[in-house]
């Protein structure tokens, strides 16, 4: 049975946290969520899972530890012992992302969330992004209010800042990004099945390395038991990501 467009979107956020270990994962979002879970539920066991309040949680829901935001930011968040997954209204080419305003700063033509942890969490960690309509309104070249913290501010603002620094990698509804590149560009990591290059450059504003790009890959079928019948029966991840 062929996989729908979400459940390979789903795979290649679980695939972000392959390789991280015991660590606190914060996946912000439906397929987020269901692509932190899958990684727990097959090659990631050791992954702690963050409900955003106080508690680590299973997979199904069952508290399995404490962890209080005074824990969390003490012990967890600056020694660069988690993994979160954003959201981003804008994102540019070295990973900078805005998720507080829209237009100039002084006078928004759109107020979004604010900067919320987003600095700290560029800073102190590894931060992906999730991207459910890769758009030129996401893709820019420039975003208007720096929110989390892209490879040439972290730079900028020296050792201190790059330490734990790791935008690691972009999810979206047309393929996987990272910052890869000698200068931190963004560069196609992966096309979904059926998508071209083209719909990608149609789609952000500055030029994206493509170079190397490869084929994003298809959920096994144990995989999609997992999406289909244990944390997604009710199909809500293609709502998200229409077929």
């Amino acid at each position: 049975m062929s996989a729908t467009r979400a459940e390979i979107a789903v795979v290649a956020v679980a695939e972000l946290f392959r390789g991280d270990g015991e660590i606190v994962a914060s996946p912000m979002g439906l397929i987020p969520q269901l692509g932190a879970k899958l990684a727990r539920l097959t090659f990631e066991p050791d992954l702690l899972m963050s409900n955003g309040e106080a508690y680590l949680m299973t997979t199904d829901g069952v508290v399995e530890g404490w962890q209080p935001f005074r824990k969390m930011l003490d012990t967890i968040v600056p020694h660069g012992r988690r993994h979160v997954v954003m959201g981003a209204n804008q994102i540019d080419r070295y990973g900078n992302q805005n998720i507080s305003a829209i237009g100039d700063h002084s006078r928004p033509a759109k107020q979004l969330l604010g900067v919320r942890g987003a600095p700290g969490n560029t800073i102190n960690h590894r931060t992906s992004y999730w991207v459910p309509r890769h758009s030129t309104r996401v893709f820019v070249d420039t975003v208007d209010v720096v929110s989390g913290v892209g490879y040439d501010n972290a730079a900028k603002a020296g050792p201190s800042a790059e330490k734990y620094h790791d935008v690691h990698r972009v999810v979206t509804n047309l393929g996987v990004f990272d910052f890869a590149t000698p200068d931190h560009a963004m560069r196609a990591v992966s096309l979904h099945p059926g998508v071209t290059p083209g719909e990608v450059t149609a789609a952000t504003t500055f030029e994206v390395d493509m170079s190397a790009v490869g084929t994003s890959r298809e959920p096994d079928e144990d995989e999609l038991r997992l999406i289909r019948e244990v944390l997604d029966p009710k199909s809500l991840r293609d709502k998200e990501v229409p077929a």
